[in-house]
C-alpha cells in the first residue's frame, strides 16, 4: 500500500509555528495563525545547500594548510598546521588528545562533506537510494556535526593552559578562521537542506524543487 506524501495530500507546514495547512488556494500564502509564509518546500533548498557547501569545500583547503596554531616558545616561533600539531602531539605522548584533534578537524568535517555530498548527488542523477538509506546518512550527519567544533575548544583550552603558565604563548592562526567557516557552513548546509525532498525524489523522477 502506497502512502501518500504532505506534498501529495495537499498538506502544507508552518515552518515558524509548525500548523499545518490543507488545500491552500494561490492567495493564500501566508499562515493563518502567525502570518508568516507558506512553502511546501523550503525554497531554492538544492541551491542553497550546494552553494554553501562548495564554499566549505574549498575552504577546509586553507583550514588544514594554513597555520591554526602558533606556539612562541622563548621568543621562538612555532606554527602549526592541524596534521602537523597532530604529528606533535604523538610525538609528545598525547595520543589522545592527538586522537581527539584528528578526528575532530579531519574526519568529522570530511565525513560531513562526503555525506551531503552523497545525497545532494543522490537527487541530482536519481542515483537508486532508499528513502531510509539517505535519512540514515542526515541523521548520521547531523550526529557527527555536534563534534565539528571540538578542535577549536581544544585549541583554547590549550592556550589558556599554556599562557597562564607562563611558559609559552598560543595564539591561533588564519587557519582557525578557514576552520571555524567550513564548521558553520556545514551546519548551514545541512539546516538549508529541507529533508522532505529525500520522499519527494524517491517518489518522483521530477524535480519537485520550488
Amino acid at each position: 500500500m502506497k502512502h501518500l506524501t504532505g506534498k501529495e495530500a495537499g498538506l502544507v507546514l508552518c515552518s515558524e509555528c509548525h500548523s499545518i495547512h490543507h488545500n491552500l488556494t494561490e492567495v493564500e500564502l501566508q499562515c493563518s495563525c502567525c502570518g508568516a509564509d507558506l512553502h511546501q518546500r523550503k525554497p531554492n533548498s538544492l541551491n542553497r545547500t550546494w552553494a554553501l557547501l562548495i564554499t566549505s569545500m574549498i575552504l577546509f583547503i586553507p583550514a588544514n594548510t594554513l597555520t591554526i596554531m602558533n606556539v612562541a616558545y622563548f621568543g621562538q616561533d612555532d606554527p602549526s598546521t592541524i596534521i602537523g600539531g597532530v604529528v606533535l602531539l604523538l610525538q609528545l605522548g598525547s595520543y589522545s588528545v592527538a586522537f581527539v584533534v584528528f578526528v575532530a578537524s579531519v574526519i568529522v568535517p570530511v565525513f560531513k562533506m562526503i555525506g551531503i555530498l552523497m545525497i545532494l548527488l543522490s537527487l541530482k542523477f536519481n542515483i537508486n537510494m532508499s528513502e531510509r538509506q539517505r535519512i540514515r546518512m542526515f541523521r548520521f550527519i547531523e550526529f557527527i556535526g555536534r563534534w565539528s567544533m571540538l578542535d577549536i575548544f581544544v585549541i583554547s583550552i590549550l592556550a589558556a593552559l599554556v599562557n597562564i603558565s607562563g611558559v609559552a604563548v598560543i595564539t591561533a592562526g588564519a587557519a582557525a578562521t578557514a576552520f571555524g567557516s567550513v564548521v558553520v557552513l556545514t551546519m548551514l548546509a545541512a539546516n538549508s537542506f529541507d529533508t522532505r525532498l529525500l520522499w519527494d525524489y524517491s517518489a518522483t523522477d521530477n524535480h519537485l524543487d520550488k
